[in-house]
């Protein structure tokens, strides 16, 4: 990555970072439905950073969520995962030409079909880990389901709203 692009994905890891923990954090929808965006900055980041990279990453952002969550470290385990399984996933998602050099994953980028495919399982495995461990201690899962799936659509669908809005085909953020 070039020093521009290390200063535009810091920005946009704070950028991330402030929407979650200071506007989203007090969004629930029906009482449900959590809203988990940051987690679109480790999918969009570019195809060639390293696993241990997003490692990285995806612990520093799920520890400063969990601080301003007090959520005692569910974030940070359920984005390590995402981190741990997001390049296998592009690897196994990767069209007949391969991907270009440098170019972020994003809807813009690789079509609905596609970003589709590629997100939606991460964002879900995600979603489950973390409300998963929100509901260890009870014998409520219907909640967990309830509240995994609606969030997984929530999150879902206002990544696309904020691709849509702010990113640029083939430059990402």
């Amino acid at each position: 990555m070039t020093g521009s692009n290390i200063i535009k994905y810091s920005l946009a890891f704070l950028a991330y970072l402030f929407v979650q923990v200071f506007i989203l954090k007090e969004v629930v929808l029906f009482g449900y439905s959590f809203c988990l965006l940051y987690v679109f900055f480790l999918l969009t980041l570019p195809i060639e950073v390293g696993t241990v990279s997003l490692l990285f990453l995806g612990f520093g952002m799920g520890m400063v969520v969990d601080v301003f969550y007090d959520s005692l470290g569910m974030n940070t385990a359920a984005t390590v995962l995402l981190a741990f399984i997001r390049n296998p996933w592009i690897k196994a998602n990767t069209p007949r030409g391969g991907y270009d050099e440098h170019i972020p994953p994003t809807l813009l980028n690789m079509g609905l079909g596609w970003f589709v495919i590629y997100a939606l399982p991460l964002i879900t495995i995600h979603h489950f880990l973390f409300f998963y461990v929100d509901s260890l201690g009870t014998d409520n899962y219907f909640i967990f389901v309830i509240r995994a799936l609606s969030s997984i659509l929530f999150t879902f669908l206002l990544g696309i709203v904020v691709q849509l809005l702010f990113y640029n085909k083939k430059r990402g953020i």
